[in-house]
């Protein structure tokens, strides 16, 4: 298991770094508090949950040797209103193109939100994942 330290750098912004010593800035610019010069804390957990998914995405493809041109991930989430403003549903929209066979991709897409991917798995028991993808021909 790695893992990752937080360190504050000024009032509201922080630099995260990961096991790899990957680091990124998270927060507020220091003089401005309402704009962002880093990554929101929410958001960040949103990307995990589509990076984690498009490996496994990704990887399955590759091995099926499917024509893989480009994938794209979006994941939105909503939140409730007040503190602590938990997360009540994630969605996630599969963006690929190439002439990639639907049923491959369907498969992939299940292997990974139901098998594979970690993110996913911790968050399901608590709020649900909803999925849908899209097809874009290998000339648009």
């Amino acid at each position: 298991m790695g893992t990752v330290n937080i360190r504050w750098v000024d009032r509201t912004l922080m630099v995260g770094t990961d096991s790899n010593d990957n680091s990124i800035v998270i927060g507020r610019s220091p003089e401005n508090n309402e704009k962002f010069i880093g990554m929101k804390p929410s958001d960040l957990l949103l990307l995990s949950v589509a990076s984690c998914t498009a490996y496994d995405v990704l990887e399955i493809l590759i091995k099926q040797r499917e024509p893989l041109i480009d994938l794209k991930v979006y994941c939105s989430g909503e939140q409730l209103p007040d503190p602590p403003y938990t997360f009540t549903k994630i969605h996630l929209q599969y963006q690929v193109k190439g002439k990639v066979d639907i049923k491959k991709l369907e498969r992939a897409i299940s292997l990974s939100e139901q098998k594979y991917c970690s993110v996913i798995s911790t968050l399901q028991q608590s709020v649900p994942v909803s999925s849908e993808y899209q097809i874009i021909p290998k000339d648009i």
